[in-house]
């Protein structure tokens, strides 16, 4: 049996005050650990970095990973550090100079910039549709059928102050309940592999389910969704890949040719077939030899993102400026949507 959840305080503003900490390192020209700059491991004077230090995920195939397998990064290569787990923690790998790019939900690189950390959104990398989402889901016999019936109740999720809860908050507001109310409502961490058996035994009323552990829950029976962030939103881009804005000065073309080479890899995704891709991702992990489980590929639907070749639009930065600046975490009207991100390194489509 797993541990029972642990309540941590509904309340993001410890969460995202880290990434304001992180934040503040950076625009003070912190060093990093590898003896680079906010700017990422420097280049020979003159020359632009052409290998990239990134972060991958366990069992999964990101997008630059795709891209280069593909033959579509040109004469760039791809260095892996590790892996990591945490939106977050990966743009802050990035905004510190320990990595050269790094992807979270776009209202953690809200929160980030907000914080004064010189970092701008290229590409988006993963969303919702109709076939990827984030699904809230309760058992079966549950009275639970409405926003407000979850008062008092305890929503498990991977982490407080993200994606997640975001989506949460906007399904309480939509539901005509105030603040007081939907503070009532208890956000929980919950590891996503604990979720369906915390669910089943009872220990929160709801669980936030994804991907292989939402497609098992499902075939598993006894559960049924409440909501998913595409029945709020529909499809759209959630997440994107951020660099600093001095990395991006002195390495136009390195970027160019990586946001562009990741936007063809999207599309690849997009237009080949399904059995071909989980083949290809599948390859993609046995080669690199990490040691890794590709089972879960199979389950592979989509990335979820929304726009072509993963240009950003500015409503998908609008809406987490707005829920941040409701919630007091940000100063409203400090930042412009338009600030945040840039398609001008994205050579598919306009420019």
């Amino acid at each position: 049996m797993p541990a029972a959840p642990t309540p941590i305080t509904r309340s993001r503003r410890q969460f995202l005050t880290l990434l304001g900490i992180s934040a503040a390192a950076v625009s003070c020209g912190t060093a990093t650990a590898t003896g680079g700059s906010a700017s990422g491991p420097a280049a020979a004077p003159g020359k632009q970095i052409t290998a990239l230090k990134y972060q991958g995920a366990v069992g999964a195939v990101t997008l630059p990973e795709l891209a280069a397998d593909l033959g579509f990064l040109g004469n760039l290569t791809l260095d892996w550090v590790g892996n990591t787990i945490s939106g977050p923690q990966d743009i802050q790998s990035a905004a510190t100079g320990q990595t050269h790019f790094g992807g979270a939900f776009n209202g953690a690189v809200v929160k980030l910039v907000a914080g004064k950390a010189p970092v701008k959104a290229v590409i988006s990398y993963y969303g919702s549709d109709k076939e990827t989402n984030l699904g809230y889901y309760v058992l079966e016999d549950s009275p639970i059928r409405s926003p407000r019936d979850l008062i008092g109740k305890k929503v498990g999720m991977n982490t407080l102050g993200a994606h997640a809860q975001a989506l949460l908050d906007i399904y309480l507001s939509r539901g005509g309940l105030s603040r007081a109310e939907s503070d009532k409502v208890e956000a929980l961490v919950v590891p996503p592999v604990n979720t369906e058996q915390s669910l089943r035994q009872k220990q929160i009323e709801v669980g936030v389910l994804s991907g292989v552990l939402r497609d098992k829950a499902v075939a598993a029976g006894g559960v049924r969704p409440l909501f998913s962030d595409f029945d709020l939103l529909g499809a759209f881009s959630g997440g994107t890949y951020v660099m600093t804005e001095r990395f991006i000065k002195e390495n136009p073309d390195t970027v160019r040719t990586f946001v562009t080479g990741v936007g063809k890899a999207i599309d690849w995704s997009r237009t080949t077939p399904r059995e071909e891709v989980i083949a290809r991702m599948t390859e993609i992990v046995r080669k690199r030899g990490r040691n890794e489980d590709a089972s879960v590929l199979k389950y592979w639907r989509s990335y979820g993102v929304a726009a072509p070749a993963g240009r950003i639009e500015e409503k998908e930065f609008q809406l987490w400026i707005d829920w941040l600046a409701e919630r007091g975490e940000i100063k409203k009207g400090r930042l412009r949507a338009a600030d945040l991100f840039t398609n001008e390194f994205n050579g598919n489509g306009k420019g």
